[in-house]
């Protein structure tokens, strides 16, 4: 058996290696500056130039002065913004990286604000003032040439609110058991008159008594119990029963009640608020791959880009775009005329905004519509070319108002009623009818109704919606219609897969408002400093340039591959 050999020091082969030398602790002669240590090109160089050429008047304006000295909010705002632009959303961690991160100590200028002084700094002074920082951002977006303002893209997202997911309070319960409380009221106090001999006696002696009014609030409720209180204060001592059914009114039911009216307060017209968060709406959420996540509390954002910059933001307590689209255009456009900036001249968004309201609101603002609407692409379909029986493919005589169904048979007006949105929007509604459906060989395919065959027709409506489908088979809707996937859905993809951020961390309207204004000022100066790395701070021209654009339509209707492909 062979003896095992050893190998020699010299023969071993990590002897041969060399490595640098390390010396820890080791002290500079001639020290450098933190911003030494950090690359030219880095992103905290790009927000710490914007912040420093902005005016800050709004934000001084906010502290009333006195008290011992505060942090200067240049510092705060730069080590805020830089935090959400960094992934830290949390007061305690961007403090933390005061302390650990050089790209903060440098901003911060080595200061160290806890977390508690940067989120009163985020939930006082920003609150009211993050539109004001956003809009001058916008504003060197503009100077820079980045964003043109020419065209909006406008879409919405729901947003997880910070309360408990389980903390719902429904507005139909609410309606349900009050209606149930105000009825046994109702029947206590029929049982403490009905007690009261007097009261009986007086009632036989006055044939018209006037009724006592039903109790419909608390205010009511009160100023029965005080009249029953001083009308029956003999009785009361000697009637155990009628006492009891009285002090139940008022310290039982009546606490009920005014909790109940608190919360239709809260609810304002919404279907529904969290305990813990009373501004936000549960709303359904897509979690799953199938779309069908379950209710939570969330905030809708509505937010409009260019190029995948976001030109504006606005939060909503209703999940209906459709609904939220005219009070985010009246923000943007009051921003923008604030900041003496150009308002857009088209705006595009999906079948989630196509409405009459809509579209009348933006031919007022003379702003032209891009907005699909509701059964745009169904249209489009050869099955509902085909179906003649469909209400769009009937022929309508515009002269002698009447539809003509497929038999024949004229369908005349037969009412005309005004109907109201959800928003308050008053719109016409026509009611055409036909009169001999009984019989009809094509009555089975036609309707299934066991009347004759109605319609419901808007006419304004069709014809916004005709002009709009005529905007959007263009060449420039084409462009535009294809343009808006990749424009204002990859923000909100970015926002909430790459920036992680999928749950708020502050309560109520303004506390959102903040936040989300935050998120848009880190997605703005990170859109901008990737371009500046790529392109050398020059913008690139788009594949569908307004200019571009010009020349394609002059020319002799030849559209290019381009167009080609996105029509197929």
């Amino acid at each position: 058996m062979e003896e095992r050999k050893e190998c020699k020091p010299s023969q071993k082969r990590h002897n041969q290696v060399t490595f640098k030398p390390y010396v820890q602790n080791q002290a500079w002669l001639f020290p450098p500056t933190l911003g030494d240590l950090i690359p030219a090109d880095h992103i905290c160089r790009l927000v710490s130039n914007a912040i420093d050429g902005m005016d800050l008047e709004p934000i001084l304006n906010t502290y009333n002065g006195g008290g011992s000295s505060n942090y200067h909010p240049r510092m705060m705002l730069k080590a805020l913004v830089y935090g959400y632009v960094d992934k830290k959303y949390s007061s305690r961690a961007i403090e933390t990286a005061t302390k650990e991160n050089i790209c903060y100590m440098w901003l911060c200028g080595m200061q160290q604000p806890d977390h508690n002084t940067l989120n009163r700094f985020r939930n006082s002074q920003l609150r009211q003032t993050v539109k004001d920082v956003f809009t001058q951002i916008l504003a060197m977006l503009v100077e820079q040439g980045y964003v043109r303002l020419s065209e909006y893209y406008v879409d919405g997202t729901k947003m997880e609110s910070v309360a408990g997911r389980y903390t719902f309070v429904w507005a139909k319960n609410v309606e349900r058991y009050k209606g149930a409380l105000l009825d046994k009221i109702a029947c206590i106090i029929e049982q403490i008159e009905a007690a009261n001999e007097q009261a009986e006696v007086e009632a036989a002696k006055k044939e018209a008594q006037v009724p006592r009014p039903a109790v419909s609030d608390s205010e009511a409720l009160k100023e029965t119990i005080e009249e029953l209180n001083k009308k029956l204060k003999e009785q009361l001592g000697k009637n155990k029963k009628m006492a009891g059914e009285l002090d139940k009114l008022m310290w039982e039911h009546l606490p009920k009640l005014m909790d109940y009216e608190q919360q239709e307060r809260l609810l304002d017209g919404r279907s529904s608020y969290s305990k813990t968060d009373p501004d936000a709406t549960f709303m359904r959420t897509k979690d799953d791959h199938l779309g069908s996540g379950q209710l939570k509390p969330c905030y809708n954002i509505m937010a409009g880009t260019e190029n995948q910059f976001i030109l504006n933001y606005t939060v909503h307590q209703t999940p209906s775009d459709m609904a939220a689209f005219i009070g985010h255009m009246d923000d943007t456009l009051g921003m923008l005329e604030k900041a003496a900036l150009p308002k857009p001249k088209r705006a595009g968004g999906d079948a989630g905004f196509g409405s009459e309201e809509n579209y009348e609101y933006l031919e007022e603002k003379d702003i032209e519509a891009y907005l699909k609407y509701p059964g745009y692409y169904q249209e489009q379909t050869q099955k509902r070319k085909d179906d003649a029986f469909h209400s769009s493919n009937l022929y309508y005589n515009k002269e002698d108002d009447y539809y003509l169904c497929p038999m024949g048979q004229h369908m005349t007006l037969r009412s005309t009623v005004t109907e109201k949105t959800s928003t308050g929007y008053e719109h016409q509604v026509h009611y055409y009818q036909a009169q001999r459906c009984e019989g009809c060989p094509l009555r089975g395919m036609c309707h299934s109704a066991k009347t004759d065959r109605r319609l419901k027709v808007n006419h304004c409506s069709s014809a916004y919606r005709q002009e709009a489908k005529n905007r959007l088979d263009s060449l420039r809707g084409i462009r535009m219609r294809s343009q808006r996937g990749v424009d204002i859905e990859p923000v909100f993809g970015h926002i909430k897969q790459c920036r992680h951020f999928r749950r708020f961390l502050l309560t109520g309207l303004d506390g959102v408002a903040t936040e989300t204004g935050l998120l848009a000022v880190a997605h703005n100066l990170k859109k901008w400093w990737v371009k500046q790395c790529k392109h050398g701070g020059i913008v690139p021209l788009w594949p569908a340039d307004e200019a571009k654009c010009v020349q394609i339509e002059a020319k002799s209707g030849q559209i290019p591959r381009f167009f080609e492909k996105i029509r197929a």
